[in-house]
């Protein structure tokens, strides 16, 4: 794939995700994905591997958190696509919500 795809790839990965559609957010993925969540006391953090993970990460965050990522822009070069993204959770047992800003990198690896 080239830059702007992508791009494209990271985009719909985000609407995906926003839509609760697993089945799409799956097939953009490839099976060896590996997902890094960082951080500590929070539900989500781990690392996470293949699509059974990436299944395991979406069903701990429906339980646990009310969450949304919208990414603002994208950085891409190559293999690499940096989305800074403003994304915000509360955990379903509070009532505060937290909001971050942050980047999700991304990569693309050729398939084998």
């Amino acid at each position: 794939m080239n830059t702007k795809q992508n791009v494209e790839t990271v985009k719909d990965f985000f609407a995906a995700i926003g839509r609760g559609d697993r089945e799409a957010l799956l097939a953009l993925v490839a099976d060896d994905i590996e997902w890094i969540i960082p951080g500590q006391d929070w539900p989500l953090v781990g690392t996470y591997y293949g699509h059974a993970g990436l299944t395991d990460l979406l069903e701990t965050a429906s339980r646990s958190l009310d969450t949304s990522t919208e990414p603002r822009e994208y950085l891409a070069q190559g293999e690499r696509v940096m989305s800074s993204a403003l994304p915000w959770g509360k955990s379903k047992p509070r009532t505060r919500p937290s909001l971050m800003t942050g980047c999700l990198p991304s990569r693309f690896a050729a398939a084998s």
